[in-house]
This record gives C-alpha cells, structure tokens and sequence, in this order.
C-alpha cells in the first residue's frame, strides 16, 4: 500500500552492515504503536525483539503476527540453527501471542523446512521461507479482494447506492503483510469505482479501529466514519447498515470465528436486522492459514488472551500541544477485565471469505489439505 507517496509492507527484510564489517540480515516493521499520531519503522535485528514486538503490538493482526514470527526463526537461526535453538525460538514465539492461529502455523512450516536441512544451511534457507510466506500472504489477500469484490458487486447492483459497509477492529493491510483480509474488498471496490462509505467501530480499548483502520482507509481514500463500539447495533437497526465485514484470528473447522472483541455483538445485531426485519449479511474475511483444523467448538477450545488492565485504564492522544499522551480515564484501583476476543458462533455467519471463495461455515472442511 501507498502510505506518504511510497510504497510499503508492513514487514520487510534487509541486509545490515554493522561497526565490525559484519553483513547480517535485519527485519524492517512498520510500528502500529505509533499510528496514527507517527509513522514511524523498526529495526529488529535478533529474536527477543520480535518476540516484544509482537507482546507490545507494535506488530498485530492474526497473518501479520504469522509472518513475523516466520522472521523471528530465522533471525534466531543467525545466532544459532541448531535444533536445540529452534526449539527455544519456537516456544517463545509461541507464548507471544496465544490466540491467533497464524503464529503457530508460521512457526510450524518454518521448523518443519528447516529440520530437514543440515545446520549450515538453514540460516539462509529460513530467510527464503518467510519470505516465501510474507509474498503467499500478499497473494492470500489479494484473493480475498477479488473474492469479496464479487459480494459487494452484488449488493451495489441490487440497491444502485453507496454500500455502507460496518467492519471492526483493523483487518486491513495493517493487519497483513499488504491488502488486508476484511478490507481488501472495500479496496478492491473502490479501486473498480464503486461508490462504498465505512463505518470505523472505535474497538476498545486498544481503538484499532479509530487508529488505525480509519488511518489507512484515509491513505487509500476511502469514505469512512467512526463511530463508538455500541453505535454498531443502532446503526444495523435504522437500515444504514449493507454489510458487515470483519477478519478473524482463529476460525474452527466448524466455521466458529474468534475475532477482536465485539465481534460477537456486532454478529448478533447483524442476524437481528433492522426495524424492518431484514437481516444484515455478516461476513468474515480470513484466509486458510486463519483456519484451525484441530479444533471444532470454539467457544469451549480456543484460548481466549486476557490482556493488561493498563489497556483499559489509559487512552493514548494527541494533546492541544501536539504531544501525544497517555491519560488514565478510570477511578484509581478500579478493577478491570480486559479480554482481548470473543467467538461468534457459526450460526450467525452469512461466509466466510477466502483465498479459495466465499464459503458457508459448515464448507470449511472441504478446503482440508488446499492451504
């Protein structure tokens, strides 16, 4: 994507010269901490700093945290590729983040590569491969864009009007290495000259939405509003609502969708419709890496990541002297319950929109064995 006339991914590799002559690879991160206030991109040059980049959420988005944790093998493999090491950069990444799938599938294709080769090798193998991932990713949702195109193509022929799309969180390419899952159709359509508004959910407490998804959408000129978390509901009611497109962080076989939390409302006002009983088609974006196929009932299986309560405690904002800041915003010694997902069950969801097609929950299993 064009961000300040140039173009950018979020996560990118570079050859690195140090003080001691030493030519080594580096990874290059877009800092979504920063955002919307700085654009600002890092430098991380050995494991445990991916590791704290994903904890802190300067990366995010379930296939992003894929592709950096990817990089984060094989920057452990410059110091050390032995199996010994693979495991230990494994299990750190992987009690990083529990919740999105995408971060042990990485992990899991990288180690599976990479135990196949001798030792002396898998440095510059593991540099090829999440390579490899990131570039699958770009494709992944370029898919999805021509996928969700097609809805939306639908929904502006039937009603000749701007589509009012709700979305939640950020699921653009913020979220992704480029494209995004739930915004690459809003993308795709704008691109193709369809009329089509967003409304921006805000998404406490981390406000993804407000900082992010309403950033790049303004990068990119595409119509959008934000609104507060509850407006959703209400919005749905007075018909100003087409459609409801939102990614996901884990998807069951069975087509349960784990997702920022507020999903699930949004779900539920989407299945109710508005006042005139129409429902509200509510479609999640995620591509087949998003997909975990050990697990059936999402509600009772998928980890749910409770995060810190200094989240919900202080919101960050630019101050009347250009300063950002972080102010507290609730009564000291409040106590506070932050989890950072919920799962809609399947039954709510209209389809699911991937690489391979658009797709009803309970198809899912079909796409066994094509990621």
């Amino acid at each position: 994507m064009v961000v300040n006339q140039q173009q950018y991914r979020t996560i990118w590799h570079e050859s690195n010269l140090n003080d001691a002559g030493v030519v080594s690879k580096v990874v290059r991160v877009i800092d979504q901490t920063q955002l919307p206030h700085a654009f600002e991109v890092l430098f991380i040059s050995n494991l445990s700093q991916m590791v704290e980049a994903i904890k802190t959420m300067q990366v995010r988005g379930a296939p992003l945290i894929g592709a950096a944790a990817a990089y984060g093998i094989a920057l452990a493999t410059q110091e050390d590729a032995s199996d010994a090491s693979l495991e230990r950069a494994a299990g750190h990444l992987l009690r990083s983040r529990p919740t999105a799938v995408n971060l042990r599938w990485a992990v899991e294709r990288m180690l599976g590569v990479l135990s196949l080769q001798t030792v002396e090798v898998r440095s510059e193998l593991a540099w090829i491969e999440a390579t490899l991932i990131c570039d699958e990713d770009v494709s992944l949702n370029q898919a999805i864009g021509a996928h969700g195109l097609g809805i939306l193509r639908q929904l502006h022929a039937s009603q000749s009007r701007t589509i009012n799309v709700l979305t939640h969180c950020n699921a653009g390419w913020l979220a992704t290495v480029d494209f995004g899952t739930a915004l690459a159709p809003i993308y795709a359509a704008h691109d193709a000259g369809l009329s089509v508004h967003v409304w921006v959910s805000e998404t406490r407490p981390r406000n993804q939405g407000a900082s992010l998804t309403a950033w790049e959408l303004g990068q990119h000129g595409v119509a959008h509003t934000v609104i507060t978390d509850n407006a959703g509901g209400h919005l749905i009611q007075q018909g100003l609502v087409d459609i409801v497109i939102v990614g996901a962080d884990r998807v069951t076989i069975t087509g349960d969708v784990c997702n920022k939390i507020g999903t699930y409302l949004k779900a539920l006002a989407a299945y109710q419709g508005d006042c005139a009983g129409r429902r509200v088609p509510f479609y999640v974006a995620a591509p087949t890496p998003t997909i975990d196929w050990t697990i059936e009932d999402g509600i009772r299986d998928i980890e749910i990541e409770e995060r810190a309560a200094e989240e919900l405690i202080g919101m960050v904002g630019r101050l009347k002297d250009g300063r950002v800041a972080t102010v507290n915003i609730l009564p000291e010694g409040t106590q506070v319950l932050n989890p950072a997902f919920d799962v809609t069950p399947a039954k709510w969801i209209t389809g699911i929109i991937t690489e391979h097609g658009v797709f009803a929950p309970h198809q899912l299993h079909g796409l066994r064995g094509r990621t």
